[in-house]
């Protein structure tokens, strides 16, 4: 807020994790590197001024999820700007907000090449940042709080419009730039971006100019509005920050590249590969990923898991039945524990053994998320093992010809579909515990008379 006196300090955890995503994105990290002055004045710089990086980035290079990255660079964060809906177009009046709680704190600005072409890349680029930052611990990068926020520069030219007539090297000649600010949803970024290639196609269209601008995004009207002219880096008139010292990065050996690289955990792309050469499927996969929890929960089962069909079955039951039992009762970050992990592997071992059924084990897997015990135990009290005892299934077998004679009726009419009802019937009989395969032939016996 520019109070007389006050200084500025880097923060040297800032300076180490930008660097760390450098790392991780395969890009070229600066040995030497300064900060500088952008000047200009808007009401959440109110000294005229930020700190931010200008010749001298932390990051060249590098890219993710094959976006090549121009520059990532460390800046200090200016306050939040709200506007009331009579103020979203020049000259209207209303009420604006700043709020200066997060102003100067440490922000990672990280800048792409012009290779995305259309907004759904844009977004699916977004939320793998979104989860690299977090997997790296550099934040917790939550759009909704303004941890992470996307600001779109958006050109369009004529197709086939290049300065290089080689087209593999999209050395494209550039229309006028427009910037959409502080996007702070994955949606509103697609969104925006989808909006702002229409409008200006349509200015362009009808014989218009786009004029370089920073511009809004008004989620109630989907539609983009002006806010203000945009500089030039001329503009800015950008000179080194004289509050603060350069940086001589191989001066400081905890900042050493292979240091930082061999601190890295698994990258998200890397987990991915693992679990798809484990043969999980991308949808499941992308779950583990994406979900901290989930992941690591799976990691352990899969460690216990006695053989690879172990594996992709209890990957079935994991995605598909645990997750919406826990959704429904609103215990999935308590329940997703090393512990209740090897007591899954052992539950999903007895329906690999033939001990579980299918619906005995999805009730087995009920109870087990509010009883503690072994799941062999759990199943047993509850009467879920496997039923192979060749006179249980007859006595089942009898019971259900006994309450069902017009669907006997039509079976032995030839409608093979009325097997299966039967069969229904049979695991409903034996509260799933029936061996179905077992079952099935034990009603193909007693029909057959």
């Amino acid at each position: 807020m520019a109070h007389p006196g006050t200084l500025p300090v880097i923060n040297y955890d800032a300076v180490r994790k930008v660097l760390s995503v450098g790392v991780a994105l395969g890009a070229t990290l600066a040995d030497y590197t300064e900060f500088d002055r952008k000047n200009y004045f808007y009401p959440d710089i109110p000294k005229g001024y930020q700190i931010s990086q200008y010749a001298y980035p932390l990051v060249r290079g590098g890219s993710l999820r094959g976006i090549d990255i121009t520059r990532i660079h460390l800046e200090e964060d200016t306050a939040r700007s709200q506007h009331t809906s009579t103020s979203l177009s020049a000259n209207s009046g209303g009420v604006s907000l700043v709020d200066y709680n997060r102003a100067g704190l440490p922000l990672m600005e990280l800048v792409t090449e012009p290779v995305i072409h259309n907004a759904e890349t844009a977004g699916a680029f977004a939320r793998e940042l979104q989860l690299l930052l977090r997997c790296l611990g550099a934040g917790d990068a939550n759009m909704e709080k303004g941890e992470m926020r996307v600001e779109a520069n958006i050109s369009v030219a004529p197709q086939g419009s290049t300065l290089d007539q080689d087209p593999s090297r999209l050395n494209l000649k550039l229309g006028t730039k427009v910037e959409v600010k502080n996007l702070n949803s994955f949606r509103s970024v697609e969104r925006a971006i989808a909006y702002e290639i229409k409008r200006q196609i349509g200015v362009i269209e009808s014989g218009g100019h786009v004029v370089q601008e920073t511009r809004g995004w008004d989620e109630a009207k989907q539609s983009t509005f002006p806010q203000r002219k945009k500089e030039s880096s001329e503009g800015y008139r950008y000179f080194p920050e004289p509050d603060l010292p350069k940086l001589i990065i191989s001066e400081i050996p905890e900042l050493a590249h292979e240091l930082l690289a061999k601190n890295l955990p698994e990258l998200p792309s890397a987990r991915r590969e693992r679990y798809v050469l484990l043969g999980i499927s991308n949808d499941d996969a992308e779950m583990y990923v994406r979900s901290k929890e989930l992941g690591a929960f799976f990691d352990v089962f899969s460690k216990q898991a006695k053989n690879p069909n172990s594996v992709l079955l209890g990957s079935n039951y994991l995605t598909s039945d645990v997750t919406g039992m826990l959704e429904k009762n609103e215990m999935s970050a308590e329940w997703l524990t090393e512990s209740n992990a090897k007591r899954f592997a052992r539950a999903i071992q007895l329906v690999s053994d033939g001990i579980l059924s299918s619906r005995g084990a999805k009730n087995t897997l009920i109870l087990m998320l509010t009883d503690a015990r072994d799941p062999e135990s759990i199943a047993k009290d509850g009467g879920l093992i496997q039923q192979s005892d060749p006179k249980q299934l007859t006595e089942a077998v009898s019971r259900v010809i006994e309450a069902n004679p017009s669907v006997v009726a039509d079976y032995r009419a030839g409608k093979e579909a009325s097997l299966q009802f039967l069969v229904g019937q049979g695991m409903k009989e034996t509260k799933g515990a029936a061996n179905p395969t077992l079952l099935r032939e034990e009603f193909k016996k007693a029909l057959s008379y």
